[in-house]
């Protein structure tokens, strides 16, 4: 993709972003029905009391908040007295307290409920030319982001051993699932920034509930790994990945396929801490993989070859030249990340 067209989707993000920012009162609620919230907050066992501030209308209020221009609390509050006004409403107090503290009562998981249902829709109601061959395609990524240097967001998440105490900012490790086919987040994840059991990979296991038999996975070089990808394949997943570094590759072995790939055995490794003894026997003690390799050129650049490991074997149904194209699919959780975190300004946490 170019630097032309990169910054063409930054001006498209960041021009939806205005959209809402610059709205009057409550833009949100044409996007996110009441009943969506009510319903979320009934499965979570809570109850939608009515008030001034109830938490249908503070959750419209802070998601205004925080793309705003100006992001403070007594503008959202004027902004709403004006809504109310040219809603026939009566007027409320410009006074901060009683929103504060309503934003306060909403619990966090609401909002992950609500992001993800979002996401979730929108992938079930997505066109089906916008598949792969029919099947829907998943990728997963992840960054990390800073937050405001306090003594909770320290003991929670720590900063990076690297940097003095008192110099850094508390880091988090997000792992995002996205829909490749309508950009949106399909479940998310929040660990420490180091740490045992803290990784990419440990938050991707915990969103494997989420994919379904035909799916199709799409990761970087850090995921490519025997146990995992034999997880998937056990729920009917396939895999695309590039080839770990550590993993050796001998084109000499295996069955040829055309003249880019080749599929070979992967043996199963010893057992890690994360997986239990009898999840670990119901593994198969080999892995049928196929690996290719294409070439990336650049004018100015020297030429690359990158090599692909995948689950997708008949060369019929996904030939080499498919899944090349495929794997390059794969930077669009790269620039959904960076749009999530810059665009929307969420690459430092503010609360």
């Amino acid at each position: 993709m170019s630097d032309c067209t990169k910054w063409s989707l930054n001006q498209q993000v960041e021009w939806f972003r205005c959209q809402f920012a610059q709205g009057t009162g409550l833009p949100f609620s044409d996007v996110l029905p009441a009943q969506v919230v009510i319903e979320s907050l009934q499965s979570m066992g809570l109850r939608c009391y009515e008030s001034l501030y109830n938490p249908v209308t503070v959750l419209w209020l802070f998601l205004s908040q925080v793309i705003h221009a100006n992001p403070t609390l007594a503008a959202t509050v004027e902004n709403f007295l004006a809504w109310r006004l040219g809603q026939g409403m009566s007027p409320c107090s410009t006074d901060t307290g009683g929103y504060a503290r309503a934003r306060q009562r909403l619990p966090g998981k609401l909002w992950e409920r609500l992001a993800l249902r979002c996401g979730q829709e929108a992938q079930r109601l997505a066109a089906a030319d916008w598949r792969w061959r029919g099947r829907v395609l998943k990728v997963f990524d992840g960054s990390t982001v800073s937050m405001p240097d306090t003594p909770e967001n320290q003991a929670a998440y720590p900063q990076s051993r690297t940097q003095s105490p008192g110099v850094g900012f508390p880091l988090a490790r997000i792992g995002v699932l996205f829909s490749l086919s309508v950009g949106t987040v399909l479940s998310c994840g929040i660990r420490r920034w180091a740490g045992k059991f803290q990784s990419e990979w440990a938050m991707l296991r915990d969103m494997f509930p989420l994919f379904d038999s035909g799916d199709v996975l799409l990761t970087d070089r850090y995921l490519c790994s025997y146990l995992e990808i034999a997880v998937l394949r056990s729920r009917g997943v396939d895999f695309v990945g590039r080839m770990r570094a550590r993993r050796s590759v001998d084109f000499r072995r295996g069955k040829w396929i055309g003249t880019q790939g080749h599929i070979v055995p992967w043996a199963k490794p010893a057992r890690p801490d994360w997986m239990s003894l009898k999840e670990y026997v119901a593994l198969p003690a080999s892995l049928w993989m196929r690996e290719l390799r294409y070439r990336v050129e650049r004018d100015g650049y020297r030429p690359r070859t990158i090599i692909v490991a995948t689950t997708l074997l008949d060369s019929a149904a996904s030939p080499c030249k498919e899944v090349a194209n495929l794997h390059g699919l794969r930077w669009d959780a790269e620039i959904n990340l960076r749009s999530l975190k810059t665009m929307m300004r969420m690459d430092v946490l503010r609360c």
